[in-house]
């Protein structure tokens, strides 16, 4: 039974979830090993949690191609999403948490939050439609809206582009990435792209930008 789910669990689906969004696989299999390194967590603390939810069948899994979300895992997946970018929401407008700090904060909140506090959040944050990372939440029937977008390290020279999302949740990138204003809804052009994985030229207003192809790998933009 999903009611019996444990906060744990609910975190493991979002996250495959997440991560599926990130790497976006033809087949929608993503590798155990990617979901160990996205938690922090080793190889066989996830094999436990997978079998776990696999009984449940919230999740497939196939040896050597990965493991990905049933319909019923995705649903619960999306129900605990919608409640922690509400939460990520909540601590920094209302509460003035930094915004590379908001995630790992919410991840404590969100297992524990009763409908009557969501309801109150999302009230006070104006019904938002993104999180403070871009991405887009899940409204309350469990449906989230597509977004077309592409990493900032494809992007063609003379590109304008906005920021979309991030990819990483790393606090110490993040903050790196909130120092030099690489922030979603920033509007920015990309000058020049060197060859062979090279440095990234960009302009935001009157100011430029030199980003790592690495860096870039990290953001995601759509075109202007």
């Amino acid at each position: 039974m999903t009611d019996d789910l444990s906060a744990k669990m609910r975190i493991y689906l979002s996250e495959i979830y997440r991560l599926s969004d990130i790497e976006q696989p033809e087949d929608g299999y993503v590798s155990t090993s990617s979901l160990a390194d996205m938690l922090y967590v080793t190889a066989p603390a996830v094999n436990r949690m997978i079998n776990r939810l696999k009984e449940q069948d919230l999740l497939d899994h196939e040896p050597y191609q990965g493991i990905r979300l049933t319909e019923k895992g995705r649903e619960q997946a999306l129900q605990h999403l919608r409640v922690h970018r509400i939460a990520e929401t909540f601590l920094v407008q209302v509460m003035g948490v930094a915004w590379e700090d908001c995630y790992e904060e919410a991840n404590k909140i969100s297992v524990a939050l009763s409908d009557i506090l969501l309801d109150r959040m999302t009230a006070m944050t104006g019904n938002p439609h993104i999180c403070p990372h871009g991405e887009p939440i899940p409204n309350p029937d469990g449906e989230i809206a597509p977004v077309e977008d592409f990493l900032l390290s494809d992007a063609e020279p003379n590109t304008k582009c906005v920021i979309t999302r991030m990819r990483t949740r790393e606090q110490e990138r993040l903050g790196y990435i909130k120092a030099l204003g690489l922030m979603p809804q920033t509007e920015l052009e990309v000058l020049a792209v060197a060859p062979f994985n090279g440095p990234i030229q960009l302009k935001i207003e009157e100011e430029y930008r030199i980003v790592g192809y690495n860096l870039a790998e990290l953001i995601r933009v759509k075109k202007i």
